[in-house]
């Protein structure tokens, strides 16, 4: 009996280690079908979660239909898009301007560097391209390019499509699930899973939203105080960068430093510019945003590092967003069934479901 009992066990296993395996392959060549119609889910959450805030006000509320305020909450959304989109194109046009001075300006720093490490010949433009741009295919580089941003483009339009259409299924969603099964037991038991998954994510989403903003306009008072170029762009690229667990952070202090750095080239001004979004990255990241998270999601900080490294291997950036939303949703989905409720207590911050 104990060893038919093992080898159950080991068979179970075995099937469990390839059905993962066999999942990891179809999410990795799926990417390009899936990765828009996750980002249309939590987009939608986001949607939702503003329409439960406007419904909630304490006059407008009860004068706004649940239809309208999903409306609203799409428009308000889609200015936001609209605003980014708009900022981009005036940056990207600034740049093109300002090109000329930024590219001084580096070779300076270029120069100061080789002059540091007794570099006889000063470098130029024509040695900089001669060694190290040598290798570089320009028109490939362009061509790839320009590929990037219409694929950019392709999928925005697709991920509005679905926003659209996942927006209008929403009426009729409830009706579906409890047209499942028979069993009442069964709908009650998926309405549970649903709602937890639908609470917790909602939640995230939206308290998550409100750190990201405050760490922008954080930011945007440190760049902006600093005389830093383009501080509404940077401080736009670091709340959204603040979605991603850890390397984000990084990443929020790492890009506007190598920016100021070529717009300032004194190494003073750009120590102090990363100290001051470290401080604030510090502030936030251990103060404000576990004040307001609390234990929304009540993953362990090793899953959420671990969560993202997977997930940014199978999908790349997108991957990187959605890993924390995703591990969240799998541990719920989890702790809901004896089999995989061990692996929920595994992931979970303090085992606790």
């Amino acid at each position: 009996m104990n060893d038919s009992t093992t080898a159950d066990r080991f068979r179970t296993t075995v099937l469990g280690f390839l059905a993962a395996v066999a999942l990891g392959w179809i999410l990795h060549i799926g990417k390009s079908v899936l990765v828009p119609i996750v980002f249309s889910v939590l987009v939608v959450y986001v949607i939702v979660g503003l329409a439960r805030l406007l419904l909630r006000l304490p006059l407008a509320g009860r004068m706004i239909p649940p239809p309208v305020g999903h409306a609203l909450s799409a428009l308000v959304i889609a200015g936001t898009l609209v605003f980014l989109a708009s900022l981009i194109a005036a940056n990207v046009g600034r740049v093109a301007e300002l090109a000329p001075r930024y590219s001084a300006a580096l070779l300076n720093m270029i120069q100061d560097v080789a002059a540091r490490f007794g570099v006889e010949a000063a470098p130029t433009w024509q040695t900089v391209r001669a060694d190290l741009l040598a290798q570089i295919n320009t028109h490939r580089l362009i061509g790839s390019t320009v590929l990037s941003v219409t694929a950019i483009i392709a999928s925005l339009t697709v991920v509005l499509l679905y926003i659209a259409f996942m927006l209008i299924e929403l009426r009729g969603f409830p009706d579906k699930i409890g047209r499942l099964s028979s069993d009442p037991a069964k709908v009650a038991a998926l309405r549970k899973i649903l709602g937890n998954i639908n609470a917790r994510i909602g939640t995230y989403l939206a308290m998550k939203t409100v750190v990201s903003v405050a760490q922008g306009l954080v930011s945007w008072a440190i760049l902006a105080g600093f005389g830093v170029e383009f501080a509404l762009f940077w401080a736009v690229l670091i709340g959204l960068l603040n979605y991603i667990p850890y390397v984000g952070s990084v990443l929020g202090v790492l890009l506007p430093c190598a920016f100021a750095a070529m717009q300032f080239g004194e190494l003073g001004t750009v120590l102090a510019i990363a100290a001051s979004l470290s401080a604030a990255q510090f502030v936030i990241g251990f103060f404000v945003d576990p004040y307001l998270m609390g234990s929304t999601l009540n993953l362990s900080p090793f899953v959420i590092l671990v969560s993202l490294a997977a997930w940014s291997a199978l999908w790349g950036i997108a991957g990187a967003f959605l890993a924390v939303p995703i591990t969240a949703c799998l541990v719920l989905v989890f702790a809901e069934f004896p089999g995989t409720r061990p692996i929920a207590v595994l992931l979970s911050r303090s085992g606790e479901i």
